[in-house]
This record gives C-alpha cells, sequence and structure tokens, in this order.
C-alpha cells in the first residue's frame, strides 16, 4: 500500500516564538526547565541563550513507503521472531500509556513514572517509527517494532526488513548475528536521508543546476 502525503506551510498557521534563559545554569531548576518545554515547538536554535523557536511541517507531495512495503514473504520468516502468546500481555504492557509511582533504589525519594501510549501493533499502511537499538533484542521491549500476520500472529521485524527501513542493501550486515544486526540498524542513519542532505549540499556550495 502506498502512503500518500501532500502538506505544505500554506495549510498551517506559521508559529515562531523568542525567549532568553537568564541566570546561572546552577539556579536553572527542573520546574523551570519543564516550564521552557512547554514555551518549545517542534524547531529551533538557541545562541547565547537566545532561543528562536518554531512550527514546521513537512512539505512533500509524492509516495511514500509504509512498513508494509519492506515486509519479507511470510514463508521467509523464521519462528524465532514470533511472540509467544504467553508473552504478548508484556508487550502490551510496555507499549501502554502509564503512570506508575516509583521509589528511587539511591535516595528513597518517591517519584511518578508517566509515559504516552506506543502503538500495538505497528501499522503496515503508515511509514516505520525510528528504530533504536534495541530493535534486535527478542525480549519484551517498549520501542521494538511488533506487527501482526495475517493469520493474526505477532511478530518481530526480520533483519533484512529493518536494513530496507534504513535504505540499506538486502542482507548488508548478513555476517553479524540477528541481535548485532538489529543494534547496528538502530543505530544507522537512513541512507536516502543522508544522500538527499549530500546533495543539497553539493548544490549550494558547488551552485550546481
Amino acid at each position: 500500500m502506498v502512503y500518500l502525503l501532500k502538506l505544505s506551510l500554506q495549510q498551517h498557521e506559521v508559529k515562531m516564538r523568542q525567549f532568553k534563559i537568564e541566570g546561572p545554569l546552577s539556579d536553572i531548576e527542573i520546574p523551570h526547565l519543564k516550564k521552557t518545554e512547554k514555551l518549545l515547538y517542534n524547531a529551533g536554535v538557541m545562541i547565547d541563550r537566545q532561543v528562536i523557536t518554531q512550527r514546521l511541517y513537512p512539505a512533500f507531495i509524492g509516495a511514500c513507503k509504509t512498513l508494509g512495503d519492506i515486509l519479507v514473504p511470510a514463508l521467509s520468516v523464521d519462528k524465532a521472531f514470533f511472540l509467544d502468546e504467553d508473552i504478548v500481555p508484556r508487550w502490551r504492557f510496555l507499549k501502554a500509556s502509564k503512570s506508575v509511582e516509583k521509589r528511587s533504589k539511591k535516595t528513597g525519594e518517591a517519584y511518578t513514572y508517566k509515559c504516552g501510549g506506543m502503538p500495538f501493533p505497528d501499522a503496515l499502511d503508515k511509514p516505520a517509527r525510528t528504530m533504536i537499538t534495541g530493535e534486535g533484542g527478542s525480549s519484551a521491549s517498549r520501542f521494538t517494532h511488533v506487527i501482526q500476520t495475517e493469520d493474526g500472529r505477532f511478530r518481530r521485524l526480520m533483519p533484512v526488513e529493518l536494513e530496507r527501513l534504513n535504505m540499506f542493501p538486502d542482507d548488508f550486515t548478513a555476517e553479524a548475528s540477528n541481535a548485532k544486526r538489529g543494534f547496528f540498524m538502530g543505530n544507522a542513519l537512513v541512507v536516502g536521508v543522508v544522500e538527499k542532505i549530500a546533495r543539497h549540499l553539493s548544490e549550494a556550495i558547488f551552485d550546481v543546476s
């Protein structure tokens, strides 16, 4: 399935905010930082404590690959990548939003751990989420991708699928173990993004038309 993305800046209100962070760093406490976070949009820069932040939106028209586009044939999936039914509840718990009271092992101080929900399973008709280095592990995880197959079972992504998400050639990391292959891809950049940045820089530097 092809995911069509069509957004432009004209569809959104342009928002920008400027402010300065005052006082010595030792006096800037956590409550102040949390208050500052609410002032920030999704992009910006800080120079000499002067903050300029702006809400940016993607401006792209075209076809994007979805998570479902990079999957290997069902018969090619190693059974080790399927989740045992008895641990699926653990995966659901880790990916769900939660607010849990905890206590610091060092200080004994009580605090509340909060986190938002993660998709379970991951949608096949949308672009994949960003990977992290723990993607190759088999243990239940909040961040590891999990998809649901046509027969209703859940599974992790194969190493070659992780390579495809980063636009590497198939089996680029084949000499390593499955866990290491997942680690490598979680620690890698998307090749196509790097290539596009390089092309734009080349055009800007050398004025290539």
